[in-house]
């Protein structure tokens, strides 16, 4: 794999080879800024000769494919993996806010007091963070490589199509609830009105569960389920065991139909030469090049240069949480007592996904104890070791919002 390169100004350079790199350093001619992905300085002038570079960006809702190639070779591949988690997190927040100011202590009403606050253009926090991380992936190859070019894949949907493919004309004003009082009474009928739990129930009270946690699934129809009032209280006390799975989930569709133009209009305000390609174009090249369907491999596709020779090695980076904010845990001990939430910031001078070398592996730390015994792993999640001595790690590289391993 290339070492990348920038000038004194930290301007890009085309990257070089690692042996060139290695006599660049051992002559004082450059000095190293970053280990990973693996960058030098030069400290003085000389020839600033560049190639075109095209870059090809796979968007995604889950994982993003990133690809930098020339005209004759692949200089650049990676796969991110987005964070899923914040749906859950500001669920959790909003429940914890409502309890303080329902149960715990008493606020004068405040109704109306957000009207205006969201403004044109506003985007949920879910849909907006990936967003930030799309733009912060170019912006971060855009310091490493002198890209003379990008070209982002872009995806529409149509969900009334996937769910029923014969749908025309007015039917798509017609959802599946259409004529009926409410959702539960589209479910119930859905569902027979019978129990979909026990076989044989006797209980004709029925009640709506959530498959998934409302938190996180909601109240769509395909995350309810009908059943009697016996088998839902002992499904909830633990008694009664259901493999219970919800139907088809559309979130990754609407979230690519939100953010392709939202992402394409940031992106072209940063950069000048930005270009679009769509789904069908990116398969079409895949398969009639005989190419695996991976997102980097997509977004080399989607550079126009797809027989050039390819990278055997690529980078594979991981979205985290910078800071756990919730001080407290939700739950109060005897005596009014709260347990805290956060962890110390160091732990015997390391933190939480640090990358550290343990036995001459490079690995992350994924769970810390106050003893000095942390978990070590993978970005796949292999484990390494369960509990290793802090005194057997040598940090590599002090924790990050985006975490790179090479692979």
């Amino acid at each position: 794999m290339s070492v990348f390169v920038i000038n004194q100004r930290s301007g890009p350079l085309m990257p070089c080879s690692p042996r060139k790199a290695r006599l660049l350093l051992r002559q004082g001619k450059a000095k190293i800024v970053k280990r990973t992905p693996f960058t030098i300085q030069l400290l003085q002038a000389t020839g600033e000769t560049k190639q075109e570079i095209i870059l090809g960006v796979d968007a995604g809702s889950k994982c993003i494919g990133i690809s930098a190639v020339t005209q004759k070779k692949e200089i650049f591949s990676a796969e991110i993996e987005l964070r899923n988690d914040i749906v859950n997190l500001l669920s959790t927040r909003r429940q914890n806010r409502r309890i303080r100011r329902n149960r715990l202590r008493y606020r004068k009403p405040r109704f109306l007091n957000r009207v205006g606050s969201k403004n044109k253009g506003w985007l949920a926090p879910s849909i907006e963070n990936k967003i930030d991380t799309h733009l912060k992936i170019v912006n971060r190859i855009h310091k490493l490589l002198p890209i003379s070019k990008i070209i982002v894949e872009v995806a529409s949907f149509d969900i009334q199509k996937i769910k029923n493919p014969t749908i025309e004309s007015k039917e798509y004003q017609e959802g599946n609830g259409l004529g009926f009082w409410n959702v539960r009474e589209y479910v119930f009928f859905r569902d027979g009105h019978k129990c979909k739990g026990r076989k044989g129930c006797n209980n004709k009270i029925l009640n709506v569960h959530h498959i998934e946690s409302r938190k996180v699934g909601g109240n769509s129809q395909e995350n309810l389920i009908t059943l009697c009032e016996d088998c839902h209280n002992d499904y909830h006390k633990g008694k009664l065991k259901l493999n219970l799975k919800r139907g088809q989930s559309f979130r990754d569709a609407a979230f690519m139909g939100i953010m392709r133009w939202a992402f394409y209009t940031r992106i072209k305000k940063m950069y000048s030469n930005v270009s679009l390609t769509y789904g069908y174009i990116t398969k079409n090249t895949r398969i009639t090049n005989d190419l695996p369907k991976e997102h980097r491999v997509d977004a080399l596709c989607i550079t126009g240069n797809p027989l050039v020779k390819r990278l055997q090695d690529y980078y594979y980076i991981k979205q985290v949480r910078r800071h756990n904010r919730q001080i407290h845990k939700a739950n109060i001990l005897k005596c009014g007592i709260k347990k805290l939430n956060q962890a110390p910031y160091l732990v015997k001078g390391f933190r939480l996904f640090d990358k550290v070398q343990f036995e001459g592996i490079e690995c992350f730390i994924f769970g810390r104890r106050t003893t000095g015994y942390f978990d070590l792993r993978r970005l796949d999640g292999t484990k390494v070791h369960r509990s290793a001595s802090f005194k057997k790690l040598n940090i590599l590289e002090i924790r990050k919002i985006l975490l790179w391993e090479r692979r």
